[in-house]
């Protein structure tokens, strides 16, 4: 009798579960990688803990450390970060199906699905083509960033040309992948007021967190909004919104602060507030002390990183569209509406029940975390709750604590980077060997509610 796979065998082969395998096994391959004496400057390479989190930080696009990257690195160990950094921006489905697509020139529904599950692709005959143009936005636009960085860093901060190239290059990947990861200790507060580096970054950290959908369709039809689909209209919009809302209120809240912004010239603190009212939507970078920051600043940091960016893209967080389908299913509650309306569309029941859930794993993953952290660690209520939020929503912003924390803490935001990176309801799903459908329905009864 012919040998069968089992329901729970075949039930690994989904696409989300895939992604799930694939991305652990190239995770543990990067740990292995700086775990060898080739990764340091010495003769032994990163412990496991250390090198787990660092490989975990760079392939989940996070950026919090626990060690020094320019110099408990070598070369080769900084390489092993870059391209851990560039796959794990693309996503490891979408380069995987980039190099089939050179071989084969032809997609399977199977490898179809498989990067629709990374891509959230709107049109699964069209994944082909999306996976081609993925990886030349991302070469076309880390180029434009690198080349506007260098030569400021070469000719304003005493860098020799390849100093200024490789410090460029490193940069425009990590910011382009909203990867957080600095070769320098300080991250980018060398270059703090400096326009010409801080806001080309920043611009890098915007494209790559709106989506490919969202650049795709902007490539397309950038001066015709009323043709845009809903998803990208969605995505803008609240975008738009939450910049226009944290800029001001961050620069206003650090204006005063002598450890941040209080003691630069005015136009170097509208720059370093436009940078890091971007930095918290997943880019991790900064260009002044977070940990020096007032309560308030920290804490719509935190809200700002709980968020995060648009859906299919470098950045975490619950992603833009869902706060805003949160926001429009409590509008239409308010308004007695029995249907939830947006740009002259509606909404299906299962956008809404998969936001509310997102929404409520994610702060449930979130608070668990940080009461265990609070409890077990002497860290105070900020602090830990930051830490954790920035590993969650694969940030990378830091308070200063990640690396004072025990080895098992850390640990726990590796745990928070991998499930944050491959969204929450993506591992719930991958985890959950057997789906079932109801084959019936039962009685409508409402309980009291408020």
């Amino acid at each position: 009798m012919a040998w069968r796979p089992t329901r729970e065998l075949l039930a690994w082969r989904k696409p989300a579960r895939v992604f799930l395998l694939v991305f652990l096994a190239v995770d543990l391959v990067g740990t292995a990688l700086l775990m060898s004496p080739l990764a340091t400057p010495g003769s032994e390479g990163l412990d496991f803990v250390p090198a787990l989190f660092t490989a975990t930080s760079a392939l989940a696009v996070c950026g919090l450390g626990v060690i020094s990257v320019g110099h408990d690195l070598n070369l080769f160990g900084q390489i092993v970060l870059l391209s851990l950094m560039q796959v794990g921006g693309i996503g490891i489905m979408t380069l995987a199906s980039v190099l089939g697509t050179a071989m084969i020139h032809r997609f399977r529904l199977r490898s179809q699905l498989n990067v629709q599950a990374e891509t959230r692709s709107l049109w699964i005959g069209d994944v082909s083509g999306v996976v081609r143009r993925v990886a030349l936005v991302f070469l076309v636009l880390q180029g434009l960033t690198f080349l506007l960085i260098t030569p400021r860093m070469w000719l304003g901060y005493d860098m020799s040309p390849g100093e200024a190239a490789y410090s460029g290059l490193f940069h425009s990947i990590s910011a382009f992948n909203n990867a957080g990861i600095s070769l320098y200790d300080d991250s980018m507060t060398r270059f703090s007021g400096d326009p010409l580096i801080l806001l080309p970054v920043a611009f890098a950290v915007i494209l790559g967190g709106l989506g490919f959908p969202i650049l795709l369709e902007l490539r397309r039809n950038l001066g015709e909004p009323r043709t845009w689909s809903l998803h990208a209209k969605i995505t803008i919009t609240t975008t738009a919104i939450l910049f226009l809302g944290s800029f001001p209120l961050i620069t206003a809240m650090e204006w005063g602060n002598p450890a941040t912004l209080g003691a630069m010239h005015w136009t170097d603190k509208l720059t370093d507030g436009f940078f890091h009212s971007v930095m918290p939507r997943s880019g991790g970078l900064n260009s002044v002390a977070v940990g020096e920051m007032q309560d308030s600043t920290l804490l719509l940091t935190i809200m700002l990183m709980f968020v995060g960016n648009g859906s299919a893209g470098t950045a975490g967080g619950i992603k833009v569209a869902t706060l805003a389908v949160i926001f429009l299913v409590v509008l239409a509650e308010i308004r007695a509406h029995n249907e939830v309306h947006v740009f002259d569309r509606k909404l299906p029941p299962g956008v809404i029940r998969q936001s509310l859930s997102l929404v409520f794993l994610s702060a449930t993953v979130v608070a668990f975390s940080s009461l265990l952290l609070m409890h077990t660690t002497p860290f105070h209520f900020l602090p830990v709750v930051f830490e954790v939020v920035s590993a969650f929503g694969v940030v990378g912003l830091s308070t200063g604590i990640t690396p004072e924390l025990p080895p098992w803490a850390q640990c726990l935001l590796v745990a928070l980077m991998v499930a944050g990176r491959i969204g929450p309801i993506t591992v719930a799903t991958a985890l959950a060997f057997r789906d079932r459908r109801r084959r019936y329905d039962l009685a409508e009864a409402r309980p009291i509610i408020g």
